[in-house]
């Protein structure tokens, strides 16, 4: 009886590392590949957003100078798109 219960468990660990790829998709599906162009856009949209409200956030009382120079040429990158 212990003999087959461990042969059970080598079994069905094999075959788990065998479908592993197959169980993750079946499970957790990746979010991207489903996408539209809209949903594409919205989400770049979304992150653009994010990064300008994180670099504005950055801005205390001096305004613009408080600023890195990498930081302000992003924040005009983002601006213009």
């Amino acid at each position: 009886m212990n003999e087959v219960l461990i042969l059970v468990i080598i079994v069905a660990a094999v075959l788990l590392f065998v479908n592993w790829a197959k169980i993750k998709n079946r499970f957790f599906p990746e979010q991207h590949r489903n996408y539209t162009i809209d949903d594409q856009f919205n989400s770049d949209k979304r992150e653009r957003e994010k990064e300008i409200d994180r670099l504005l956030s950055k801005m205390g009382k001096n305004g613009v100078r408080d600023l890195s120079e990498k930081d302000r040429k992003r924040l005009d990158e983002l601006s213009k798109m």
